[in-house]
């Protein structure tokens, strides 16, 4: 049996002004202070595939335009709606009184499993994920109304950001 990979053309790509006109997600992502342009940028266009509704930059994280940014976005960066502030706990704290649930995906004392996780319908939820070496802040962890950990089986117990951003977006949204 033969199964023939589509062409760019056959894929049905939007524009990124046909993508602004979706239907919300209810996912914002919080990237708490990442140092590495590329994962940020991986961000972008991981964000992109899953309708993220905005992308905020937090901290150290480098922001658009950016040359290493648009090397792994692809030009994401220009279809997803993005912010940077400073602080990353001022913005969790201002998102939860506009009605989001705040979650860190962080390895926790209480975190829910991944899989175990089931979204309110109609519930806005705010997903952050944290600095490569030192993880989401504790203060944020504990202005966050909750967190969710990637079951791991092998000897690192961590994953790359930009790989965690995916695997918890395709769970959030299966």
């Amino acid at each position: 049996m033969s199964d023939r990979k589509l062409l760019n053309i056959e894929l049905g790509r939007i524009s990124p002004e046909a993508y602004r006109e979706l239907p919300q997600s209810g996912i914002v992502l919080i990237l708490d202070n990442i140092r590495s342009a590329h994962n940020v940028g991986s961000a972008f266009r991981t964000a992109d595939a899953f309708k993220v509704d905005k992308l905020w930059l937090c901290g150290i994280c480098a922001t658009p335009p950016s040359a290493e940014i648009h090397k792994s976005a692809l030009g994401a960066e220009d279809s997803v709606p993005w912010e940077h502030r400073s602080s990353t706990l001022e913005l969790v704290r201002e998102l939860q009184s506009s009605g989001y649930t705040v979650l860190c995906a962080e390895q926790t004392e209480h975190a829910v499993e991944l899989q175990r996780f089931r979204r309110v319908p109609g519930a806005k939820y705010a997903i952050v994920f944290g600095n490569e070496v030192e993880g989401v802040q504790q203060e944020v962890v504990d202005a966050a109304d909750g967190s969710l950990v990637i079951p791991q089986f092998g000897t690192k117990h961590s994953l790359n950001v930009s790989v965690s951003v995916g695997v918890v977006l395709w769970e959030l949204v299966r």
